[in-house]
Parts: structure tokens; C-alpha cells; sequence
């Protein structure tokens, strides 16, 4: 069963860990059905926080598919409670969802018109455990200013790994780093140059549009 009227975006908060259930909580009053809270860490890479040695924080990503006319509203109840327009309240930032399937037995498919040129992209980049600080220095040599860092595992024909003659699966580090359009090229580039992106098995890169952001450090 497909509703081509049903037009969603996926709305991605990052807060400081213990926050995330909360953030859910108040999104379901605003009409958000459902989220999925998973860990991560952050980075952060102001003048404050390198004097006193503290650039690495606990967080929770949380993320909730909702209907686009639920979307603004969400953001500006979460945004009244939780202040992501102070400094390290945390961020909020909107994607437009082109498929999704289990939102009420919908199923949706190719739903988001393209919209004019998108201010801010998220910036993927999936690398080895352990590389993920890699791509965050490389990324604010070129303007970045901090990056959530998630914790996955990953398989691939370049990545299988075997323990006593058993395949396992590597762990893997998620960076989502979310820049100004006239940014991502030089942080891209920066990367794909620090990290080897291009070699076979080095990682893999990507972007999508941002539609709205709060909290984002200027």
C-alpha cells in the first residue's frame, strides 16, 4: 500500500548523552510516532574546550521519521525546550526522506521534490575503528567545526575478517559532520586526500541536502 500524498523528512537531533529519551518524549507530544536513540560521541573544537583538554563528549543521536507538515513544528517545540540556539545545547537538522516502509503500513517512495540549493549538506564518512578522529582533524583543517563520531560494524568483499578460520565483522566508525555548502567540496577533498578514500577498503564518503537547521556553530 502506497500514499503518494504522504511526504516525510527525517529529523536527526544530537544531544549530550541522557538527553535523548527526553528529546523523544517531547517530540511525540508535538506528533512524532516513533525514534530510534543510538550513541555516539562529539567533537568539539573550541578555543575553551582545548584549554581545558575536553573535546570528546558522550551523545545520543536521535532519529524520527515524521510527516513534512509535523516537521517544522517538532523542531520549534524541541527547539523552545531544549534551546539548541544556546551554545552546546546540541544540534537539530532536517533530511528529506525520498523512500521509507513501516510508517503506519505506508509505503513511500521517491516522496521529496527537489527543492532549491540546500544551505548546509551531512557529510558521511564510514572508516575502521579508530579512523573516525582521523576524519574530524582532517575535517576541520578545512573549515569543519566539530563532528559526531557513531560507533557500526560493517562487511564488505574488502572488509572480512576471520578468527580461527570464523568470518567476523569489523568495527566500523560513522563521521556526520554537517557544513556549509561552500565548504563540503574543500572538506571532501581534505579527506578523501588524509584518509585514502579512494584506495579499496580505505572507507567510503557521501552527502545528502540538509533542509533546516538549530544549533549549528557559525
Amino acid at each position: 500500500m502506497q500514499n503518494s500524498n504522504l511526504k516525510c523528512d527525517l529529523i536527526t537531533v544530537i544531544v549530550d548523552y541522557g538527553k535523548g529519551s527526553k528529546i523523544f518524549n517531547t517530540a511525540k507530544k508535538a506528533g512524532v510516532k516513533g525514534a530510534t536513540i543510538t550513541l555516539g560521541k562529539g567533537t568539539s573544537y573550541l578555543h575553551l574546550n582545548q584549554l581545558l583538554d575536553i573535546t570528546e563528549i558522550r551523545k545520543e543521536i536521535v532519529l524520527m521519521v515524521t510527516s513534512q507538515e509535523k516537521v517544522k513544528n517538532t523542531l520549534e517545540v524541541l527547539n523552545n525546550k531544549f534551546h539548541f540556539d544556546k551554545p552546546n545545547h546540541g544540534i537539530a537538522f532536517t533530511i528529506g526522506v525520498d523512500s521509507f516502509y513501516g510508517y503506519h503500513d505506508v509505503a513511500i517512495e521517491n516522496l521529496n521534490e527537489k527543492a532549491g540549493k540546500s544551505m548546509y549538506k551531512a557529510i558521511f564518512v564510514i572508516v575502521d575503528n579508530d579512523k573516525g578522529e582521523d576524519v574530524v582533524e582532517s575535517a576541520v583543517k578545512a573549515g569543519s567545526k566539530g563532528a559526531t563520531i557513531i560507533h557500526a560494524r560493517g562487511s564488505g568483499i574488502h572488509e572480512q575478517k576471520t578468527l580461527f578460520n570464523f568470518p567476523i565483522e569489523p568495527e566500523k566508525e560513522i563521521v556526520l559532520l554537517i557544513a556549509k555548502e561552500d565548504l563540503v567540496d574543500k572538506i571532501i577533498n581534505q579527506v578523501r586526500e588524509d584518509l585514502k578514500i579512494d584506495e579499496p577498503g580505505m572507507g567510503i564518503l557521501f552527502t545528502l541536502d540538509v533542509k533546516e537547521t538549530y544549533g549549528l556553530i557559525e
